[in-house]
């Protein structure tokens, strides 16, 4: 398939976006009697996330046979109870609502109660037939006036499957969150037989059905399962969601847009089908919403970032293979017109954060902002897949944080599989350029790192990054208050055992109104 000549890019884009979003916007009939099931229909287990004041995202999917095509649900539409207890007894029923699913949601269930009291615990399950779901808990947003004491985040991205097992998210289950900020690479689309622990199931996904099978595997683990079922998450995506490297409607591969687009609308529509996630379009940007603003009392204002799906294809690309590599001399890296976000995004942010009155400013993306770059005797090579591909369009995001006036703003990223605390300046690594920001980077879940010998060359070249380590897997927690944030690294050697016991390997300390990272 070509895209027709008729067409623009962008109307490819939307119609793309209109193939996702058409489960969602159709009416569904009233379902027939309640199925009777032989296996358990909830075996995916159950998710919250998206909290706010007065709701949440309550998710499950119908899944007797998850690895099996529509998880072996027999049934064309099914009728699904959700209800939410005000007390962990189930005793104080605080709502409940009765949904149809179908197969073209992938059987897949969300609920969105609202009425909910700000700042609270609450319970909540799902029921079809005489099958119960596990036992979900969750927690409203404080109030957007109230004077909060603390949030408390596990901050966490990079899931490779095959890679690694997922002990942090055993310790996450039973730590005490306000919530967990997933930034990216929830699945991977990807194989490496060199380090595989355990094995993907089927090939690469193309296919909606094979993007489902790849959630529907990683929900297998049961760490992940207990992780989503004990807190409320926000999540934003990198790029294996669908596939390496990938850039706007531009793949590695260079396929033509119009059918890469047809993989990505799946990719985005399986992604959407697992997860505790409102789906719908956005006005502003044109494409789907996965940006968004997430207030927390006046203590914080919490973004979350897109960073592929309106991003400028990668800079002096190999002719060959394209997606992110190390280049150098590369002159359309000064590109001012080349952007991480897309425009409508960037101004949206830079808007939000001049407006914000909040004590501080969290800005979750998928990725590293401070600089990774290499000096050697010929020049500096840049890494153009992250924030260093993307140079004058992280000038414009510091400028917009220096433009405020404010030194409360703290970038939180994950996808480089490696522990980072940077400063970020407006001229990265130059110490005559004020600090108007700091970073904190999660190493990942499971997927391996950088080896030693690269990273102790990036960080010579580096000296705005203040702690680097690429050898453990694991995730961070952040402790904020009024008057600090607490960042620490928690980890585990790689790759990830099934029985790993996490340590603290370092932690970082950043005052309230002055942005350096200092380790405590």
């Amino acid at each position: 398939m070509h895209r027709h000549p008729g067409l623009s890019r962008r109307a490819w884009t939307r119609l793309a976006l209109t193939m996702a979003l058409a489960p969602w916007m159709r009416a569904t009939a009233a379902a027939g009697p309640a199925p009777v099931w032989r296996r358990d229909p909830f075996s995916l287990g159950v998710a919250s996330g998206q909290p706010r004041p007065d709701s949440v995202v309550l998710w499950t999917r119908l899944a007797p046979e998850p690895l099996e095509p529509l998880g072996g649900v027999g049934a064309a539409r099914v009728d699904v109870v959700c209800e939410v207890f005000g007390d962990a007894a189930l005793r104080q029923r605080v709502w409940q609502a009765t949904l149809t699913t179908d197969a073209e949601r992938g059987f897949s269930v969300h609920a969105v109660p609202t009425g909910l009291r700000p700042g609270r615990e609450y319970w909540y399950r799902f029921r079809s037939g005489e099958a119960v779901s596990p036992l979900g808990r969750t927690r409203t947003a404080p109030a957007e006036s109230a004077l909060v004491p603390r949030l408390r985040l596990a901050l966490a991205s990079c899931q490779h499957f095959e890679q690694g097992h997922y002990a942090a998210h055993r310790e996450i289950a039973g730590e005490d969150l306000d919530l967990v900020l997933f930034v990216g690479d929830y699945i991977y689309e990807s194989t490496n037989p060199r380090y595989r622990i355990r094995e993907h199931r089927g090939g690469v996904p193309q296919s909606l059905d094979e993007y489902r099978l790849r959630h529907a595997q990683y929900k297998s683990d049961a760490d992940l399962r207990a992780a989503h079922a004990a807190h409320p998450w926000i999540l934003t995506w990198d790029d294996h969601e669908v596939v390496n490297d990938y850039a706007g409607d531009r793949d590695n591969r260079y396929t033509d847009p119009a059918l890469f687009l047809r993989r990505r609308a799946a990719a985005y529509r399986a992604y959407f089908e697992h997860l505790p996630l409102r789906f719908g379009p956005d006005p502003l940007t044109g494409g789907l919403r996965i940006h968004d603003r997430y207030p927390w009392g006046r203590l914080a204002d919490l973004w979350t970032l897109d960073c592929r799906q309106f991003r400028s294809p990668h800079a002096c690309p190999d002719p060959v293979r394209g997606g992110g590599r190390v280049v150098m001399g590369c002159d359309e890296l000064a590109d001012a017109s080349r952007s991480m976000l897309g425009a409508a995004q960037e101004r949206w942010l830079a808007e939000g954060l001049a407006a914000s009155t909040r004590t501080w400013k969290l800005v979750a993306q998928a990725t590293q902002v401070s600089s990774t770059g290499v000096d050697t005797p010929v020049g500096r090579s840049t890494f153009t897949e992250a924030w260093d591909g993307y140079p004058v369009a992280r000038q414009r995001l510091l400028q917009s944080i220096s433009d405020t006036g404010r030194s409360d703003v703290v970038l939180l990223g994950g996808d480089v599989h490696m522990n980072v605390a940077a400063r970020l300046r407006l001229r990265p690594n130059d110490p005559a350029s004020p600090v108007v920001a700091s970073e904190i980077v999660t190493t990942s879940i499971s997927s391996r790192g950088l080896g030693d010998s690269a990273l102790a060359r990036i960080r010579e070249s580096n000296p705005d990054i203040v702690h680097a380590r690429s050898d453990e897997r694991g995730y961070t927690r952040i402790d904020l208050s009024p008057e600090a944030l607490e960042a620490t690294f928690r980890a585990t050697p790689h790759p990830a055992a099934p029985d790993a016991q996490l340590h603290t390997q370092a932690r970082f300390r950043i005052a309230h109104g002055a942005p350096e990272v200092r380790p405590v």
